[in-house]
């Protein structure tokens, strides 16, 4: 079939879809006319086989073109043997694939086994096809490795498909010829595609990562539908033979000599490592010097009605490295918007102590038709779910040719839409069904769904997490919370906002003047009582089209701008007068003096624009500014109650006494900043005190 001349590579110069990026390319220009490959082309189109042999296709060859004869080497060419030669542009090609394609040499093993495994799947197929058990004495479907690390030898043999002499040359002697993809559009012609779902190969350059690690290679194959076993050989130069060769059983044996920077991976804890690593869960048994090293079974593949908690359990150790249990289960498959296979454990345990910080690492992995693309699924999985542990298997996964990088970023958009929308229907549901067992939860990891909401890419998945949010309210009991959802349920028709009030505990929040301040409206207040709280809902800003506005805020916009006198309280001269008074003794520390008559029990409050962003800005860019400076800034409104015996006596002693009325205006103002937040350290407001103390204590 193949003449004695010679066979050659020819690389296609292609126009290629895409633009060259550094990202997305496969294969750099190069001076001598390799154009770049793009990941989104399809690449088996561009390096074919063609033989040196005159054909009516492509007419006469040019002499210029044609290669020299590769005279066999006569001390090692054997009867049969054949040597076929590679052009330049190819052989820098092959080195390309081998040295720049992958950037970790491990991947090797990976990518063999994920060979092997499209050979059994192939030979398993065809069994069925042809409704026999067995073909040609094809033994059980399995992977044998073995490792020989006083030898540097590694040895990869499958019991599967196997390949004539044919397809030999043709696979490995077309660089992106995939047989795994065209075994793949086999099926489909023939209307068996639901076949071929769990074939892994698609570009057909796996093999050449074997050329990173080793400087010599053969491949041992027999078909299981040819009697006679092929030999495939070569040490990464512009050569290989193809030869006879004895060969019992139908399948392939690839054997690696490996080069001395890579006698690592002839050592068999390490290979025992990188199978576990990589391909632990394929369909096939892999025998490691005689050892079955793949034992734990792929959960996430299986019918979750079949799936045991006592399973779960022993997964969830294996996967997350953990000795404790899940404390949810998340178990599910789709097939549309996007294919996925998914199973998400959400730990028993607290949090770790460097668990929660932002960096930490995204606790699921990638997997593709079982073996796996990415120990850390951070493209799919959003930063805030760190916490959760799992595997999500996808076929419509896009991958780069080297299946280290995910590309297409619209379908990896959606395929993230799809998980975190499943996790959050999923919490909600556990809160409703059971909320003792969430409450628990939501203790433990409430911050990380609070991070989501800040991190939130659209306000819709923002409104999303609220719903898993509790707090506790002005209307319910101390320790019973409530959620956004029931909030909403319990609002009046003329209600249109959520109102809120940051404390450090529910005491300061419910002696709060700024609650006094809101009591007439008679709502609900939610209780925040952690300080990230109000950072959350600054981000939340709504839910389900009502504005979320703290009562700092509330009291701001509504207080009206007059001095009206109430019974019991100074007149509005007085009013007047008090106000001017204390305007011209704060000077630039406060932008108004006014009253407010919602107060009760407390003698003042201090409002400004956006409290909690002032508040925020107290917190984080305070330093280097004097107070004159955040005066300036925040322009705090000093509002008064005139009902207040303070504030009675406060306006007698602005004549009888300026010194007692000016120090006792500078501490009520100094009050009203800590209760506030508005002041980070209280201990600057203790002097004037002190100041007040002495003087009261001269006069008995």
């Amino acid at each position: 079939m193949y003449p004695s001349s010679r066979v050659l590579f020819t690389v296609y110069r292609t126009v290629v879809r895409q633009p060259y990026s550094h990202n997305n390319s496969l294969l750099r220009v190069h001076p001598t006319g390799i154009r770049v490959l793009s990941g989104a082309d399809n690449i088996s189109s561009h390096v074919k086989l063609y033989s040196t042999e005159h054909s009516e296709k492509h007419g006469k060859r040019d002499k210029k073109t044609e290669p020299k004869h590769v005279k066999p080497d006569s001390n090692t060419q054997r009867t049969g043997d054949e040597s076929h030669s590679f052009k330049a542009e190819t052989q820098m090609l092959l080195d390309m694939v081998a040295n720049s394609l992958y950037s970790d040499k491990e991947v090797f093993l990976r990518e063999l086994i994920s060979n092997a495994c499209d050979a059994l799947e192939k030979l398993r197929f065809k069994n069925i096809e042809t409704a026999r058990s067995q073909i040609q004495g094809n033994e059980d479907l399995k992977i044998e490795i073995s490792a020989n690390k006083q030898e540097m030898v590694l040895v990869i043999e499958d019991t599967g498909v196997g390949m004539t002499k044919d397809e030999l040359i043709k696979n490995l002697g077309t660089i992106a010829r995939s047989g795994s993809r065209a075994f793949i559009e086999d099926m489909k012609k023939k209307g068996k595609s639901d076949m071929s779902n769990s074939v892994i190969g698609q570009f057909g350059v796996g093999f050449y990562s074997a050329f990173m690690v080793a400087k010599k290679v053969e491949v041992q194959t027999r078909s299981s539908s040819d009697k006679s076993g092929y030999k495939w050989t070569c040490d990464g130069s512009s050569i290989f033979h193809v030869e006879p060769v004895e060969k019992e059983t139908v399948g392939t044996k690839i054997i690696l000599h490996l080069k001395p920077e890579a006698r690592e991976f002839a050592d068999s804890q390490r290979v025992e490592d990188l199978v576990k690593k990589y391909s632990n869960f394929v369909r096939f048994p892999i025998k490691l010097n005689g050892n079955q090293i793949n034992s734990v079974e792929p959960l996430w593949v299986m019918d979750p009605k079949t799936v045991t908690m006592d399973k779960h359990i022993e997964f969830y150790k294996f996967l997350a490295n953990s000795f404790d249990k899940p404390r949810f289960v998340l178990h599910y498959k789709a097939d549309a918007p996007v294919n996925i296979n998914a199973l998400i454990y959400f730990p028993e345990g607290k949090p770790g102590l460097f668990q929660g910080h932002e960096d930490g690492e995204c606790g699921v992995s990638l997997y593709a038709r079982r073996v796996l693309i990415k120990s850390k699924a951070t493209e799919i999985v959003p930063k805030w779910l760190r916490f959760v542990k799992g595997v999500i298997d996808s076929e419509d996964i896009p991958l780069n040719i080297s299946r280290e990088l995910l590309q297409n970023s619209s379908l990896l958009r959606k395929l993230k839409s799809v998980i975190t929308n499943r996790i959050l229907k999923f919490l909600l549901d556990k809160s409703t069904k059971e909320p003792q067992e969430y409450t628990k939860f939501y203790d433990d990891y409430s911050l990380y769904l609070k991070e989501g909401i800040i991190l939130g890419e659209s306000q819709t998945e923002k409104e999303d997490i609220a719903k898993l949010l509790r707090y506790e309210s002005s209307t319910l009991p101390p320790g019973e919370t409530t959620s956004f959802l029931e909030y909403r349920k319990k609002m009046t028709e003329d209600q249109k906002k959520i109102y809120y009030l940051v404390a450090p505990s529910r005491e300061l929040a419910e002696t709060s003047p700024y609650l006094e301040a809101m009591k007439e409206k008679n709502v609900d207040v939610i209780f925040c009582y952690q300080q990230y709280d109000e950072a959350v809902l600054m981000q939340l800003k709504e839910f389900n089209s009502c504005s979320i506005i703290s009562v700092e805020n509330e009291l701001r916009r509504s207080t009206q701008d007059n001095h009206v006198s109430t019974p019991g309280g100074l007149s509005e001269s007085e009013i007047d007068a008090l106000t001017g008074w204390m305007k011209s003794y704060l000077k630039d520390k406060v932008d108004t003096v006014r009253i407010n008559n919602k107060l009760d029990t407390h003698p003042c409050i201090v409002t400004v624009e956006e409290m909690s962003m002032a508040r925020h800005f107290i917190k984080t860019q305070k330093h280097g500014l004097t107070d004159d400076m955040v005066y300036s800034l925040l322009r705090p409104r000093f509002e008064i109650n005139p009902k207040h015996p303070l504030m009675k006596k406060l306006f007698l002693l602005k004549d009888s006494d300026v010194q007692v009325a000016e120090l006792l205006t500078e501490q009520l103002y100094k009050n009203c900043l800590v209760t506030a937040g508005l002041i980070q350290d209280p201990r600057n407001a203790i002097q004037k005190l002190n100041e007040i103390f002495e003087l009261i204590l001269k006069k008995y």
